[in-house]
């Protein structure tokens, strides 16, 4: 009960912060610079100092890599001989920004590739980040964290809360050969909206054109992008694009039921609306109890005291129906409906694909 309540208190104030917020924001909040992406950039490495816990000998690829990097430092030694039980081949992958220049560090995440136990107190050597061009942008070496988590166990049994085998070096990575990306001397500026949508392009263009129209001209050419092209020359393209980022604008989007049955999390917008419906939801309930129950022989018999078990069960059938007949109900009217019958978020997810089912519910359900 005190989840139903806190449930329905939850989407009264979502209500409340949309009727009096409204949903405008920020185009920097819903939209990049056509320019200003993220680029992946991936290498392979070995990660030494570990304590027992690397790959075995049967990870052939890791004794190869050893035996190539002394090789390249001038120390030739036959392969069969090493051992890899101290050091892990890895995968390391990091996120280059696009203005990112030389010298600029970067995080990492390194990821075992081989069977090692665990990456804890390792360092990773230095190992080249390369792009999908197969040009060396950067190159990642130090010490490796695992992050926070814990560890205890006993002589049969342990537990870990956190993943051994991935790791990550913050500022592990050194920029060396940047993007290019020539900003200052654009004629236009390409908005991307992370969420197409028509209205919304539509919007953000007519923001724009309302203030900074003698500036620019801002276009909608799709659902998710809008070309903004400079009227004059000479205009510093950063502080135009700063105050492009900057205007509020209405955001526009559709109605969207989003379910999660493993965690039994179920968020819907406010744009959610029904027909009118009714709808019955219910449950059984058994109850089986046991007690134990002493027999006894009458005095001066030739019985034996007796020890018998009674079972009593106890069936309750609980039957919750409500319907909701106002034209066009919404959100609120939905919730307010649902809460009354105090149901639980899994019987809410059952409910709402039936809804959808019958044609009652006017969204879209997205499952993850």
């Amino acid at each position: 009960m005190f989840l139903s309540r806190l449930f329905f208190v939850l989407f009264l104030f979502l209500l409340f912060v949309a009727e009096v917020f409204g949903a405008e924001v920020r185009i920097k909040d819903i939209a990049r610079i056509g320019v200003s992406r993220v680029n992946y950039l991936v290498g392979y490495g070995l990660v030494v100092g570990l304590k027992n816990t690397g790959d075995s000998t049967s990870s052939e690829f890791t004794k190869q890599s050893i035996a190539n990097m002394l090789e390249r430092m001038g120390i030739k030694i036959p392969k069969g001989s090493i051992r890899t039980r101290n050091t892990a081949a890895v995968m390391v992958t990091a996120e280059l920004p696009t203005y990112a220049k030389p010298g600029t560090r970067i995080d990492v995440v390194v990821s075992a590739l081989g069977d090692a136990k665990s990456l804890e107190g390792g360092t990773l050597i230095m190992t080249p980040l390369l792009g999908p061009d197969g040009e060396v942008y950067a190159i990642a070496q130090g010490p490796i964290s695992l992050g926070g988590g814990y560890e205890v166990g006993g002589k049969t049994a342990s537990l870990r809360k956190f993943v051994t085998t991935t790791a990550r070096i913050p500022q592990g990575a050194i920029v060396e050969r940047n993007v290019p990306v020539n900003f200052s001397n654009r004629n236009e500026i390409e908005i991307v909206l992370d969420e197409a949508d028509f209205k919304t392009a539509s919007n953000v263009a007519q923001v724009i054109n309302e203030e900074l129209g003698s500036l620019v001209r801002a276009v909608p050419v799709s659902p998710e992008t809008v070309k903004v092209f400079l009227k004059k020359e000479g205009i510093n393209v950063v502080d135009l694009t700063a105050k492009l980022e900057e205007l509020p604008v209405e955001v526009d989007y559709p109605a969207v039921i989003v379910i999660n049955e493993r965690t039994g999390t179920v968020v819907i917008n406010d744009r959610v609306t029904i027909s009118p419906v009714a709808v019955a939801q219910g449950g059984v309930t058994v109850k089986i109890s046991e007690q134990p129950v002493i027999s006894q022989p009458p005095m001066l018999s030739s019985g034996k005291t007796i020890l018998t078990q009674k079972t009593s069960i106890q069936l309750q059938e609980g039957k919750r129906v409500f319907i909701l007949k106002p034209k066009g109900p919404s959100l609120q009217d939905l919730v307010m409906a649902l809460n009354a019958v105090g149901v639980t978020p899994r019987q809410l997810i059952a409910i709402l694909q039936a809804m959808k089912s019958a044609g009652a519910i006017h969204a879209e359900i997205r499952l993850q």
